[in-house]
Order: structure tokens, then C-alpha cells, then sequence
């Protein structure tokens, strides 16, 4: 019996440890091949971001702020972008296990989705 203890212990543990709940900040460095306006980068950062619930907010040319918060989460990026690459840059954020390059998964997945975003509509885009 008590040997069964013992192995479903071990069982657990390696379960729990295989469901790590954070991972290393992801920064997103995008070079895109077509060259398009400072204004349609703009645009097409916005537009993603706010179709995936963040609020962005033009900062200074080249630079946008986004913000999203989800079931008690927050996050902040910064965006800098010029006609012909962007990047989306951790900032800050509260209750997501943000510690020493580390946090929580679903920040990788939001920034991803968002960078996956803004490709989908610089692609709907004629370039200069």
C-alpha cells in the first residue's frame, strides 16, 4: 500500500511539473518583405490590437502602447514600428507571474495572436 502512495505521489508531482504555468517573455521582431506606409503600419497595428481587445494608443510616431486586461490580468506593451518592420515589446503587467524573463503563458499566446493580427491585415494591404 505504501508503496502505491508513493508512486501516485510521484505521479502527481511530474504531472504538475509538466503543466508549467509560465515561460520566457516572448519579444516579437517582425521584418515584413513589402514596404508600406508609416500610416498603414499604424494602422494595421491598431486595428489588430483592438480586434483582439487591446487598447492601443498612439504614443509618438513609431510608437504605439497597448493595453489589455483579461479576467483580473493586465498587461502593457509597447509596439514601435517603421515602414518596413515592427515589434511588440513586454512592458509591464500584474497577476500574470511576471518574474526574471518569466510569465505566465497566456501573455505569449496574446502578443502571437496579436502579431499574427497585424500580418493578416498588412497583408489585406496594397504596399508602396
Amino acid at each position: 500500500m505504501n508503496k502505491t502512495r508513493v508512486i501516485s505521489a510521484l505521479t502527481v508531482i511530474f504531472a504538475l511539473a509538466g503543466c508549467a504555468r509560465t515561460e520566457p517573455v516572448h519579444n516579437i521582431n517582425e521584418t515584413v518583405s513589402s514596404h508600406y506606409s508609416d500610416e498603414q503600419m499604424k494602422s494595421a497595428i491598431i486595428q489588430a490590437g483592438l480586434s483582439r481587445q487591446w487598447v492601443m494608443k498612439a504614443e509618438a510616431p513609431g510608437v504605439i502602447a497597448g493595453h489589455l486586461s483579461q479576467r483580473g490580468h493586465t498587461v502593457d506593451i509597447r509596439v514601435t514600428y517603421s515602414a518596413s518592420r515592427y515589434s511588440i515589446n513586454y512592458v509591464s503587467s500584474s497577476n500574470l507571474l511576471a518574474e526574471n524573463g518569466q510569465i505566465h503563458r497566456n501573455y505569449n499566446r496574446w502578443v502571437n495572436n496579436l502579431d499574427q493580427d497585424i500580418k493578416l491585415r498588412l497583408a489585406s494591404q496594397p504596399a508602396n
